[in-house]
């Protein structure tokens, strides 16, 4: 059923942005006088469709593959690749025999609609839901780091409060992605209340990016799910248990256990927990038998709202619009920062490239209104940047070689243009493979 409700997600998501660049492009071309032959939502490949109509000169449909769309405008040579019609003398509605700005305007009509939805979904969801946030600043236990980070010079505890120098601000769940995305290599911790500096290596920041779970708020061990006949279940042991010692110890964060009872192995553990029970809070002591890979059997309670406060900011609508344009502007120069990433050289970062698996593993796998329009304004300004870079048979290149024309003044031939968005659409089925590899191993493999 989760799988169900992500992948529903996904499809309506990436419907809803497709159909809004189409527009993009059909509106701005109509506007020229400019002939558009088809326009689909999702692919009608080999001829299948669900339905179609004409209105005008256009033909509308809804294709069966649910992924995607497209609009057909004539005259022009895209990944259709529909050479015949290029082969015949130009007709005042196409496009090709407008004036270059005009088609420019019509390439770029796409970006801009992505763009304008973001800000749009942005907007709505500061005045309906305002933002809720957990500061980083009230992460008051600090982080648990995984074996990289603890490779690197963390430690479980550390709390984070400068990148290079400058003070780290707003929500926790931001820190890891700020650090990566601006290669950062000293970062300030307070470690028992003492500041210290810990130094990232540049070959370490490679292995940063492929490293989940990296870093998560340090939280108290509240037991979450008792693992049917395990040591924990036998004992007793019930959802809701707070642990607060180990064999005497006074012992109350989930990573002091993971590390003491993983060295217990087929040992008794003599776990203390405190449970309300009938309006009333008692104490006791479980004796727990630890497995032969060091586990009691217990799940940790993970909701960082239960131990954080929660801070919300409100807005009138007013105040909502200007809260979406900042928003979008800062998502923008996060994704080209990470964009950035990707193709610089020694990084790796290629190896974090995704497919569709990628992108509807980011939907939850329950209904969640917020979440949902949060991501499809982080998918259309995605659409819109990878739309706009300057490689053939992408928006991008069609507006490379019109700046190249109003800057030159002369046209770059068809039989140019032929072959650079052949070239295009290989070099996108080459990245195409590359994601959908990296998926792979990413979900199956590793």
């Amino acid at each position: 059923m989760e799988i169900f409700i992500k992948v529903l997600q996904l499809i309506m998501a990436l419907s809803l942005l497709v159909f809004v660049h189409e527009l993009g492009h059909y509106f701005t071309a109509r506007r020229f006088g400019i002939r558009v032959e088809k326009f689909y939502l999702f692919f009608d490949a080999w001829g299948f469709r669900f339905f179609r109509f004409r209105i005008g000169d256009t033909e509308f449909g809804l294709g069966w593959i649910p992924f995607g769309g497209y609009c057909k405008i004539a005259g022009m040579i895209d990944e259709s690749m529909d050479t015949e019609a290029m082969k015949q003398p130009p007709r005042p509605w196409e496009y090709r025999s407008k004036p270059a700005w005009q088609r420019l305007t019509v390439i770029v009509g796409g970006v801009f609609m992505n763009l304008v939805a973001a800000i749009v979904i942005y907007i709505g969801i500061s005045w309906h839901w305002g933002d809720e946030y957990i500061d980083n600043s009230d992460i008051r236990w600090g982080y648990t780091f995984n074996d990289l980070g603890r490779e690197i010079g963390f430690r479980d505890g550390d709390r984070i409060v400068s990148f290079d120098g400058e003070p780290v601000t707003g929500s926790w769940s931001g820190v890891y992605g700020d650090m990566l995305i601006g290669q950062v290599r000293e970062v300030g911790v307070l470690r028992d209340g003492s500041p210290v500096t810990v130094t990232i290596p540049g070959e370490r920041m490679v292995e940063m990016l492929d490293s989940p779970g990296f870093m998560t708020p340090r939280m108290p061990f509240v037991a979450a799910e008792i693992a049917p006949g395990s040591g924990a279940e036998e004992a007793g042991m019930m959802p809701g248990d707070s642990l607060v010692a180990l064999n005497g110890r006074a012992m109350i964060f989930f990573d002091q256990y993971v590390a003491a009872v993983g060295a217990m192995t087929g040992q008794t553990a003599a776990v203390t927990v405190i449970r309300d029970s009938v309006g009333a809070t008692v104490r006791r002591v479980l004796n727990v038998e630890v497995s032969a890979e060091g586990k009691m059997g217990v799940g940790p309670e993970s909701a960082a709202a239960m131990w954080f406060p929660v801070r919300t900011r409100e807005y009138t609508l007013a105040q909502a619009i200007p809260a979406g344009f900042r928003r979008a502007g800062a998502e923008i120069g996060s994704y080209w920062r990470q964009l950035k990433l990707i193709v610089s050289p020694g990084t790796e970062a290629y190896k974090s490239v995704g497919s569709l698996i990628t992108i509807g593993s980011i939907f939850p796998g329950t209904w969640n209104w917020l979440h949902f329009w949060t991501v499809t304004a982080f998918l259309s300004i995605i659409l819109a940047i990878m739309n706009i870079l300057p490689i053939p048979a992408l928006d991008g290149g069609h507006a490379l070689f019109l700046l190249w024309e109003v800057a030159t003044g002369r046209r770059p031939s068809d039989k140019f243009l032929e072959r650079a968005t052949m070239v295009g659409l290989m070099l996108l089925m080459a990245l195409m493979v590359l994601a959908f590899w990296n998926d792979i191993y990413r979900f199956f493999i590793k």
